[in-house]
């Protein structure tokens, strides 16, 4: 499940500057493109993971391409899109949370439209979501949001002509799937119609859906099974982002080290000769692999050498598919990064089988070990669930324990919330609330200290950080706070991440976005470090 740096924002990437309509090379062919006033303008609230925020990209692009105009906030738009995350209770809540307000934004404006998608939208319930969402007048599953522009009546006179989604069922669930997304995503990408949030760092989908078996997971039956992109659309468009001078680069998927099990067998990866390392045996003999494209990404190199792509990373990890040829990728190619998120979600074993995890903690700390081995000092954070069905006290110690044995760099936490059409419905969600939170609130705190004592290593050190962000200090933000005070005549709060995706702070200018520059560690908390620039990248003030 790709649901590791849950956000909420509504412009695609935070802080991302509005994104404006493309127009066609010919100027002769003005007179031909749709009335700007008739289009409606468009705004995109998106929920929950990477690959939520990169689909949102392609349809904001989509939208821009039609010729509409991206309004600022959601009380200035004639169209809302709204793509959800339902992995989480609390991610819809905010959304059902919300519908009483666009109800009264559709009455002030008759002419605004509401569009849900994302994982939330689901075959089965689609009956049931006009009662959950009265606001919303279109529902798309994630296979059918290339359709979007069609079906709004934005592409031609001739309006919707849906043509992308599709069914198939898992065990007798009837689900979406990606079997179209691939060439939907080359099409975009050859138009130049993905509507990037950065103009630093980039999503790059590479394989969609999930096979997994995880008995709290909406995934499958929201996404579909795996499809993987074909492996030279993956190289052309991370060869496209080199060529546009994008510092880092995500690889993206529900599971995204299970790529390439799906596609026909090729001659060219007949050295490929493995199997999965743990879970459903698979037929993986010729067929390409992470660690496959890891490399073949990392060999795009500049005119002098170096990496085109100097930060590669990928999100997210499952333990069946961390192979042996995938750590020596990790090792062995300059321009992955030191850090790797590979969800445990409890440290007890009976309960990783209710979850149908299909490991042990033996086997991922025997995974941990290798990696730990092959790349020293990486970063390592992972995904935890407290309160799963029947989880008993000492289970949860158990946690507990391997968060101190493993002593990750940073640990994503949730109390266990039951998912409609999930199959751990038919397990008894028999841990009371408070002890839910209990637990949560015990975890949490223990990974604090843990976190700081390991942020705490860096301080007095150098470490190269990718500035990507100007910082708008919030009122909430306690850590932020503590350095907020710089002005322009210090120069302006920046924050950036280290190779092992460290968050950092420092006082820069806007020449040093977009630059990997030397920052010495000045202050360490549990979540974040603070620095200074090295004197001769440090800011001319005047």
């Amino acid at each position: 499940m790709l649901d590791t740096f849950v956000s909420d924002t509504d412009n695609g990437l935070v802080g991302s500057a509005p994104r404006t309509p493309s127009r066609p090379g010919d100027n002769r062919l003005d007179e031909y493109l749709p009335d700007a006033a008739a289009l409606p303008r468009f705004h995109i609230w998106t929920l929950g993971c990477q690959m939520n925020r990169s689909d949102s990209e392609e349809m904001a692009g989509r939208l821009l391409a039609a010729g509409c105009q991206e309004a600022p906030t959601l009380e200035a738009a004639d169209l809302v899109v709204i793509n959800t995350c339902a992995i989480r209770e609390g991610a819809e809540q905010k959304v059902i949370g919300r519908q009483g307000h666009l109800a009264r934004l559709k009455a002030a404006n008759p002419s605004m439209r509401v569009v849900l998608t994302g994982c939330a939208v689901r075959e089965p319930h689609r009956s049931g979501l006009a009662r959950r969402f009265p606001a919303v007048d279109l529902f798309l599953r994630p296979d059918e949001e290339p359709e979007l522009v069609d079906r709004l009546g934005l592409a031609s006179a001739q309006g919707a002509i849906g043509a992308v989604g599709a069914t198939t069922t898992v065990g007798r669930t009837v689900v979406g799937v990606a079997d179209g997304l691939s060439a939907t995503r080359a099409q975009a990408v050859g138009e130049g119609t993905v509507a990037r949030g950065s103009t630093i760092s980039a999503w790059l989908p590479i394989i969609y859906g999930c096979d997994k078996t995880c008995t709290y997971c909406i995934v499958p039956f929201s996404r579909g099974p795996e499809r993987s992109r074909p492996f030279d659309d993956i190289v052309d468009e991370a060869r496209a982002l080199a060529a546009a001078d994008y510092r880092e680069v995500t690889l993206l998927g529900q599971n995204v080290n299970s790529y390439g099990h799906d596609l026909a067998p090729e001659a060219r990866f007949a050295h490929i000769d493995a199997e999965r390392w743990a879970g459903r045996r698979l037929d993986l003999h010729g067929r390409p692999d992470l660690a496959e494209l890891i490399r073949a990404i990392d060999e795009l190199r500049t005119a002098d050498g170096r990496p085109a792509i100097p930060r590669l990373r990928f999100v997210t990890s499952h333990p069946w598919d961390l192979s042996d040829r995938l750590i020596g990728a990790l090792a062995e190619c300059r321009s992955v990064c030191e850090h790797l998120h590979l969800p445990v979600q409890s440290g007890d074993d009976t309960v990783l089988r209710r979850m149908g995890r299909q490991y042990t903690i033996e086997h991922y700390l025997e995974r941990l070990d290798r990696i730990r081995e092959a790349v020293p000092g990486i970063a390592v954070s992972t995904d935890v669930i407290v309160g799963f069905c029947g989880e008993t006290e000492a289970q949860f110690e158990r946690t507990l324990h391997l968060l101190e044995t493993v002593r990750y760099d940073q640990v994503f936490a949730a109390a266990y919330s039951p998912r409609p059409g999930t199959p751990a419905l038919r397990l008894a969600d028999d841990v009371p609330a408070d002890v839910k939170r209990r637990r949560l609130n015990e975890l949490l705190a223990l990974q604090e200290t843990i976190g700081l004592a390991r942020n705490e290593a860096w301080l007095g050190r150098e470490v190269d950080v990718l500035v990507d962000a100007i910082e708008h200090p919030r009122s909430h933000d306690h850590e932020a706070s503590t350095h907020a005070s710089a002005g322009p005549e210090h120069g302006i709060q920046l924050t950036g991440r280290t190779r092992g995706n460290k968050l950092v702070h420092l006082v820069g200018t806007p020449a040093h976005l977009g630059r990997e520059v030397t920052v010495r560690v000045d202050h360490a908390g549990p979540y974040a470090l603070r620095g200074t620039l090295d004197p001769e990248e440090q800011p001319a003030i005047r």
